[in-house]
């Protein structure tokens, strides 16, 4: 049975420019840039949570709902150092460190001696050392896997643990609400409710057949995850392959030029991930964009020759709009990344990804 550590820093942006600036404290702070840029927030600490205010909303509407919110400008390259401080907290413990993103990792601990080979007793040595050699506080979730440990480092946040034991799986995941599953955005919920589809529970009463009808190929896992099933091992030199944004309107957007604005917010929030992760624009192999039209019909567009320009990716949703002309109700940005493999001079660009 393996032994799953799911670590996420607490509001890790804002954290460390609190400790770094101790006036912040107890005050509303969000880190993203000034609303002139049509920015976005990558986060936001506790107290501007308490509003509504939270990661990947523009600052404009953020300023909104906290009046009193203290936007500070993200310095990654200083949140990338204390990320670097973290991981190799994590290396006394295992080699097996899958990083997510500068805050959140998945460590298996199955063959770790320390602690009496306790995961449990590890996470809070772990989370203690933690903010003993950096002043911020970690959550942890510990259960039997990758999935049950991502949902149970959000249940006591912040500055908490929790633990989903193998004999508490079945019953644990039996009353999960679907929202709880990672994937499960506000339209497959949607798709999900509309068959009365409300937890874990109710999915297991659905044949695998019945849930790729509803949702596609992402049936399969939800046949799984709604048991409690997920056998990805936890790996330390996992290659991503893309990063992308997708934004869902509330209201379908007719005109183009409303849309080129969108388009600046979510380049802003792309941005900010590919920071998060560690992505160096030099490791971009091309950019797309994603454009899903009110009758829910969808068009991509590619430039492998794009330098990261805000530019070119307005060109391309030019490009994919005058396609049908039609409203739309999503808007997608992405990136596909340089593969670190030698790919096979036999095996046609377009299939290789």
């Amino acid at each position: 049975m393996k032994k799953i550590i799911h670590i996420d820093m607490d509001s890790f942006y804002a954290s460390v420019e609190i400790r770094d600036n101790p006036s912040l404290k107890g005050r509303p702070v969000g880190i993203g840039s000034p609303t002139e840029k049509r920015g976005v927030l990558c986060t936001a600490n506790y107290e501007a949570r308490k509003y509504g205010v939270r990661a990947a909303l523009p600052t404009m509407y953020a300023l909104k709902l906290c009046p009193d919110l203290i936007l500070v400008r993200p310095n990654f390259d200083k949140y990338r150092v204390e990320s670097m401080r973290i991981r190799e907290i994590f290396k006394e413990y295992t080699a097996l460190v899958e990083p997510l993103s500068l805050d959140e990792a998945y460590l298996d601990v199955s063959e770790c001696q320390q602690c009496d080979g306790s995961a449990t007793l590890i996470a809070k040595e772990i989370r203690d050392k933690i903010f003993k050699e950096t002043g911020l506080t970690a959550s942890a979730g510990i259960a039997p896997n990758k999935f049950l440990a991502k949902i149970a480092s959000d249940w006591n946040k912040p500055n908490g643990q929790f633990v989903i034991k193998p004999e508490e799986v079945s019953d644990f995941v039996f009353n999960l609400p679907i929202k709880k599953i990672f994937g499960v955005g506000k339209v497959t919920a949607a798709k999900l409710q509309s068959h009365e589809f409300e937890t874990c529970g109710d999915i297991q009463k659905a044949s695998l057949l019945e849930l790729k009808n509803i949702v596609g190929s992402f049936g399969e896992k939800l046949y799984h995850y709604s048991r409690g099933i997920d056998n990805r091992e936890v790996s330390a030199s996992r290659e991503r392959k893309s990063v992308s944004v997708e934004h869902t309107f509330r209201e379908d957007i007719c005109e183009i030029n409303e849309v080129i604005i969108k388009t600046e917010g979510v380049f802003e929030e792309l941005k900010y991930r590919l920071e998060n992760k560690d992505i160096k624009h030099d490791e971009i192999k091309s950019i797309f964009i994603k454009l899903k039209f009110k009758d829910f019909k969808q068009t991509t567009v590619s430039d492998l020759n794009s330098l990261f320009k805000l530019e070119d990716f307005i060109l391309l949703v030019k490009k994919g709009f005058h396609r049908k002309e039609e409203a739309i109700r999503l808007l997608g940005l992405g990136v596909q990344l340089k593969t670190k493999k030698k790919e096979s001079k036999y095996q046609l660009s377009f299939l290789s990804e």
